[in-house]
């Protein structure tokens, strides 16, 4: 295990909870400092010591845990990679259902016993590396690299422009939803003297070029008449599905 894996970053601003783990888990090998705050937590982030897991709160003093968590996964480098668990009071399940979506790992409702959170932190150590996971997108044989704006299709690489990429991206991080021409329009910040709905259609058209996707037997982008477009999730093969 390498020592950054054994470092844990408790973002809470509960100090006797703070302490209690961060003494519990020492007795257990893993060494936890405490954050109160999100700003607090990003600066010992950005500071590059390295941490194997973030327990994060739902509740912060400064901020909201789950945009906290959205901050920490666009950061763009192998800090968006940390798995984090979220942790939260409430009772409502939407939180964790967005904590999830945002790119929490996993969730604990509070209260929870400190040998459970114990057990989930070393099942996260177990994973194979996520870094390579959290930067790259891949939908069956399309691979598309945030941080370096790449994109290939099996194996060969595919020219896009600018907004063409931001497309793809909005598309494909939304892989079998229906997104309106209006949403996506506003995604990939068009210009006022484009902003129609036929500028997203001959985007798409050109990015279906690139892609090498054929708009009468889309393996990739669905047109959805009178809403929009639609990225199609892979099934369990690997290729696309409606």
């Amino acid at each position: 295990m390498q020592p950054s894996s054994r470092r844990v970053l408790l973002v809470d601003d509960d100090r006797r909870l703070t302490d209690m783990l961060a003494s519990y888990l020492h007795q257990h090998g893993l060494h936890a400092e405490a954050a109160p705050g999100c700003e607090a937590a990003l600066q010992r982030l950005r500071s590059g010591a390295g941490y194997g897991a973030i327990v994060l709160d739902l509740m912060l003093p400064d901020g909201d845990g789950l945009d906290l968590c959205r901050r920490i996964r666009s950061l763009g480098n192998a800090v968006a990679a940390t798995p984090v668990i979220m942790l939260t009071a409430k009772g409502d399940p939407l939180d964790r259902v967005v904590g999830l979506e945002l790119g929490a790992d996993d969730y604990m409702p509070k209260p929870f016993e400190p040998r459970e959170l114990l057990a989930r932190l070393r099942a996260l150590a177990r994973r194979p590396p996520l870094a390579e996971h959290r930067t790259a997108l891949v939908l069956g044989d399309v691979r598309i690299d945030r941080d370096a704006r790449r994109v290939h299709v099996g194996q060969a690489e595919v020219q896009l422009t600018s907004r063409q990429f931001d497309l793809l991206q909005v598309l494909a991080e939304s892989a079998g939803r229906v997104l309106s021409r209006d949403y996506l329009m506003d995604a990939v910040g068009s210009e006022a003297a484009d902003s129609t709905d036929r500028a997203i259609d001959v985007q798409i058209g050109r990015l279906r070029a690139a892609l090498g996707d054929d708009p009468r037997q889309p393996r990739y982008i669905v047109t959805v008449r009178g809403i929009g477009y639609c990225f199609r999730r892979p099934d369990a093969s690997g290729r696309g599905n409606g």
